[in-house]
């Protein structure tokens, strides 16, 4: 018979674990939504990935709680000078997509 100790380890792995699936997939659903982003735009995406900065609880539309998500990532115009910007994300939710001001290239 387990102890009750035991089944409460069992259930923060199990927790853990479950969070640490969904990140995974939220993070590569962050990615493809920037690089649409970059695409979208004429816009280069450096390094092909993004740094999560934050996490915070947030209700949706329909009012379920839901875990809310912010991402940096790093861009260019013309490959010379780097350029930020975030992504917010509430569940799998796009929320919004912020970029500092950057230099068009002159043709």
């Amino acid at each position: 018979m387990l102890s009750l100790s035991v089944v409460m380890f069992l259930a923060i792995a199990a927790f853990v674990f479950a969070f640490w699936w969904q990140s995974d997939k939220i993070k590569r659903l962050t990615v493809a939504y920037v690089r649409r982003y970059c695409r979208q735009r004429g816009l280069q995406l450096l390094d092909q990935t993004t740094v999560l900065r934050g996490i915070w609880l947030g209700r949706d539309e329909e009012g379920f709680l839901q875990v809310g998500r912010r991402y940096q990532f790093e861009f260019s115009t013309t490959g010379e000078q780097r350029y930020s910007g975030g992504i917010s994300l509430l569940g799998t939710k796009l929320i919004a997509v912020q970029t500092e001001a950057y230099a068009l290239p002159s043709d």
